[in-house]
């Protein structure tokens, strides 16, 4: 059976007049005082309008502006007559940038680069952002000293400048471990990696005696501090290495628990003899059903100690 798609909008761009548009929102003083408006303005000047405007006509040759208001209002300030316009098929902007991907600062870097090697030249990159040359020449810099392995894994994050400059001050080595805790813990801030570096060995460091913290600790403070990290970063690989059959194995576990516990005679039994295990078993599958990634704090040990297999040996023999 086949079966057509709906066009969100028409497929060729039209030119309309901007007397012929309505905003459905009003552009005000505060908004074109934000730094985002300032930017869009700047692009505009330089390159003008790339992404058209998106309308849905309203009849009598009147549209209605169902996202770029900002752009026009800009547009209007400037004394322009015409925009570039895409038609669209329904009176809706839920699908126009209602959910937006947000450049992350390596594919910013990648994007400067490729425009420079296109002959475009930092002014100009500069003045089309509304921000100055120094920014743009740091967003330049950017992986200037990061290894390509810490790179790939941070490609995709919002990992700010001052994160990177103190990823610099270790080894190739180091900066993939901190990179890969920074993905863990979803934490790409400077002070999260100050962290890291303050407990970074010594020979881990691309220049010893750099990059340690100017208020020290003393030397047995900074050694448990090292010793720490340590841990943590072998912690973060066996989880990360066991976690998908560690899961798999709960889940497994869980759905048999539970047809267990389904039992009555079961239950009586494990009730009457080992009350404690019936509850943590109960408390478990409860958990699990609730959220399946919710990791249970009840301790497995008591549910797998000797006595506690013996008694649900018992009980599976007697259903």
């Amino acid at each position: 059976m086949s079966t057509s798609v709906k066009h969100a909008f028409q497929s060729d761009v039209v030119v309309l007049e901007t007397a012929r548009l309505t905003p459905l929102k009003e552009i005000d003083d505060a908004v074109r005082r934000d730094k985002k408006y300032k930017q869009i303005a700047a692009s505009i000047e330089h390159v003008g309008i790339i992404e058209p405007i998106v309308v849905f006509s309203a009849g009598r040759g009147k549209y209605l502006v169902l996202d770029g208001h900002k752009r026009l209002d800009i547009l209007k300030t400037r004394g322009g007559t015409e925009v570039a316009c895409l038609l669209a098929t329904d009176d809706e902007s839920y699908t126009y940038n209602k959910r937006v991907n947000y450049l992350s600062p390596i594919g910013e870097h990648h994007m400067i680069l490729r425009n420079l090697a296109n002959g475009v030249t930092e002014e100009q990159i500069a003045a089309a952002l509304d921000v100055n040359v120094a920014t743009i020449r740091a967003k330049r810099n950017l992986l200037d000293g990061i290894c390509s392995e810490a790179a790939e894994t941070l490609k995709d994050k919002r990992v700010g400048n001052d994160a990177f400059s103190v990823l610099r001050k270790m080894k190739a080595v180091r900066q993939t471990e901190v990179a890969g805790l920074m993905v863990a813990a979803n934490n790409y801030s400077r002070r999260f990696a100050q962290a890291l570096l303050t407990g970074t060995r010594t020979e881990l460091l691309a220049s010893p005696g750099r990059g340690r913290p100017p208020k020290g600790a003393a030397t047995t403070q900074k050694a448990m501090l090292e010793q720490e990290t340590d841990a943590l970063l072998r912690e973060y690989k066996a989880v990360d290495e066991s976690y998908g059959t560690d899961v798999l194995l709960l889940s497994v576990s869980c759905g048999y628990i539970e047809r267990l516990l389904a039992n009555a005679r079961v239950q009586r039994y494990l009730s009457k003899r080992y009350p404690d295990i019936l509850q943590q078993l109960q408390q478990l599958v409860a958990n699990v059903q609730g959220d399946k990634t919710l990791i249970p704090k009840l301790p497995a040990k008591k549910a797998t100690s000797s006595t506690g297999r013996r008694g649900l040996k018992r009980a599976a023999a007697a259903s």
